[in-house]
């Protein structure tokens, strides 16, 4: 979701916008004047099964849409957009619901995921997009900035270095924050930021830090830690979630790469960023998510970025 708001930045040039979505994607969606409004669909909860989504789809035809653009592109979407009698339905030929699609885009090849989504408003793959447009848009509210002052207290007003630690994807969880946390912990006050299952992590961080570090994880809406990050002078993420919350406020990011690639389109946006990555290894990338496990067993892609070549990274940064 955060990567398709420069898409319906796009679209809202032309006409009203409404998103249909999930109650969490909905969430992303708070503020921003480029939607008119954020539609859920609840398909795991009171939307679930058939009857969810024939009720779904018939209050989409009611409202009498004449385009959808399939940026999640699955199967149930592709099908939700047909049973609503939407005439105009633009997806990629690469989609799992390319099947219902009238219009079909060739995603453009190597290019960032934001530019591929962007080419589906302009409907055609060979556009070349300034830094600037693909910029994802998040717009946090007077409920988020309550959030963050209340998890910083005290330390609302000193300099911040947010770390995020977690991914759901074992393999992409670079090993070093401890290590880096107590590195950059003289040029600010660090704090951790991530989902309620990343606070393990959290926990051996803040203990590396003597207790310094701000424990921020399972605290913060997706839309509160991007303002957390905004207020932050640096972020060191995986490739995870925090890297596009930090794409958005335009904070200066440290991209930690293992067994993906920047090149699979998921790289940092912020004006200022630096990926750390091992480029020397043959067996890199292994896999487009990153697998739970090294197939090899060594998993060198993330065990050779040592602390001070992030810590490097993130000094150059922060001057």
């Amino acid at each position: 979701m955060v990567l398709t708001t420069p898409l319906i930045a796009y679209l809202a040039q032309r006409g009203p916008v409404d998103v249909l979505c999930t109650p969490a994607a909905s969430m992303l969606l708070a503020n921003n004047p480029c939607v008119r409004e954020a539609i859920v669909y609840d398909k795991r909860g009171s939307d679930r099964g058939v009857s969810g989504f024939l009720r779904v789809a018939s209050a989409l035809r009611k409202r009498a849409y004449s385009t959808a653009y399939f940026a999640q592109g699955s199967v149930r979407s592709g099908a939700l957009g047909t049973a609503a009698a939407i005439r105009d339905r633009v997806g990629f030929t690469t989609s799992a619901g390319r099947v219902f699609y009238t219009s079909h885009i060739k995603p453009p090849a190597g290019a960032h995921h934001a530019a591929r989504l962007m080419s589906l408003g302009m409907r055609r793959p060979d556009v070349q997009f300034a830094p600037s447009d693909l910029r994802p848009r998040l717009y946090p509210g007077a409920a988020e900035r309550a959030q963050v002052d209340a998890v910083l207290g005290e330390a609302a007003s000193t300099p911040l270095i947010a770390l995020a630690p977690g991914s759901v994807w074992a393999t992409k969880r670079w090993p070093y924050y401890k290590e880096v946390a107590g590195e950059l912990s003289a040029s600010g006050r660090i704090v951790i930021v991530g989902s309620e299952g990343d606070r393990p992590l959290a926990t051996e961080i803040v203990k590396a830090a003597g207790g310094q570090a701000i424990d921020a994880t399972g605290r913060l809406s997706l839309l509160a830690s991007a303002e957390l990050i905004d207020r932050s002078t640096l972020l060191v993420s995986n490739d995870s979630a925090p890297l596009h919350l930090a794409s958005a406020m335009n904070t200066p990011t440290i991209a930690v790469f293992g067994p993906t690639v920047p090149e699979f389109g998921f790289g940092p946006l912020a004006e200022r960023a630096r990926i750390a990555g091992h480029a020397d290894l043959a067996c890199r990338p292994c896999d487009k998510h990153g697998p739970q496990r090294c197939p090899l067993g060594h998993w060198r892609c993330m065990r050779e970025i040592t602390p001070d070549i992030v810590a490097q990274l993130a000094r150059a940064l922060l001057a």
